[in-house]
């Protein structure tokens, strides 16, 4: 159970967090910190702006991200006009660098290669299309290089499986060769293709999709490209339900919580302002505004303390060689 569900991935980082900050902790004690961190664990609200090697350290974690990159930026699809909820595969980058400062290009590049097919990388894509492709990517990466190289093999007229022939009684094996006459744009064999599959998903120690999903997402097709099965799967709500991060895409735009949560935060910042103080003619009084000073978390993320730690090393050293 300790394995499956990355118990000691976690233990270690807690640790890492609490020497890092032991500080801070000692204020308020050991047993608070941990209650605090699983916590954040069980909520998905622990890999909000940590590095990406942590992000994507665990099944978990990679849900937790899905699921917080929707929720904070639903309202990109969901708001203005015909044109408004159409970004770049470079501006959604942007926004997964908000949550994940050190997130990949090549993975926001793969994703919207998913949707954009051949076209050019600057093309504008909906939200929901590229959440969805972007799901399938990042959260089976390693699946999906796998099948990237195994479609290479089956397209170069080469059979990563050996098939046994059951009426061999010596167990001679024998490589079953898809056609070679076949064109690169015609893609290969589908049935063939998903006994590769089905093969490399009994045998990966990743996440990968449920075989019999794809199997029945591939019964219908004859033969089909690496980027039509990518495209297959990021549309396919049966496997988005399996995985778990994402609500169906009819539901995409709804999240009463969050939505609650905001409408308390906006009446609370509409009572701020109607119940300013008034004048004796009845009128509001126009206060000036003041500044108020910024008061940093003392919960940062592991890299974001130890650059900062860096940066104040290097001002001692300038101040100090000015001082001489």
């Amino acid at each position: 159970f300790a394995a499956q569900r990355h118990v000691l991935t976690y233990m270690e980082d807690a640790v890492s967090q609490l020497l890092e900050n032991r500080e801070d902790i000692s204020q308020y004690g050991i047993a608070r910190f941990f209650t605090e961190y699983f916590n954040s664990v069980r909520q998905g609200t622990h890999i909000l702006f940590r590095e990406f090697s942590f992000v994507q350290a665990t099944p978990h974690n990679r849900v937790s991200f899905l699921r917080t990159f929707w929720r904070c930026f639903r309202t990109v699809g969901k708001n203005g006009g015909k044109y408004s909820n159409l970004l770049t595969a470079q501006e959604y980058h942007c926004l997964l660098q908000l949550l994940c400062p050190d997130f990949p290009v090549e993975l926001t590049q793969k994703a919207a290669r998913i949707v954009l097919m051949d076209d050019a990388m600057d093309c504008l894509m909906s939200f929901s299309d590229f959440l969805f492709a972007f799901q399938i990517q990042f959260y089976y990466s390693e699946f999906l290089e796998s099948v990237a190289a195994i479609y290479q093999d089956l397209l170069a007229g080469k059979n990563p499986n050996t098939v046994i022939v059951p009426t061999s009684s010596s167990g001679q094996h024998r490589q079953r060769q898809p056609p070679n006459d076949c064109s690169p744009l015609d893609g290969v064999e589908a049935s063939l293709f998903y006994q590769c599959l089905e093969s490399l998903c009994d045998r990966s120690k990743y996440s990968c999709p449920p075989s019999a999903l794809v199997k029945e997402m591939l019964s219908s097709a004859q033969r089909l490209t690496f980027y039509g099965f990518l495209m297959a799967l990021a549309k396919d709500q049966r496997i988005n339900r399996a995985l778990g991060a994402l609500p169906d895409k009819g539901d995409l735009f709804l999240d009463p919580a969050m939505d609650q949560e905001l409408e308390k935060l906006v009446a609370q910042v509409s009572g701020l302002s109607i119940s300013g103080p008034t004048s004796s003619s009845g009128d509001t009084v126009n206060l000036p505004v003041r500044n108020s000073p910024r008061i940093n978390s003392p919960w940062k993320p592991l890299h974001h303390r130890r650059k900062m730690d860096a940066e104040s090393e290097g001002s001692n050293e300038e101040t100090d060689s000015s001082e001489n």
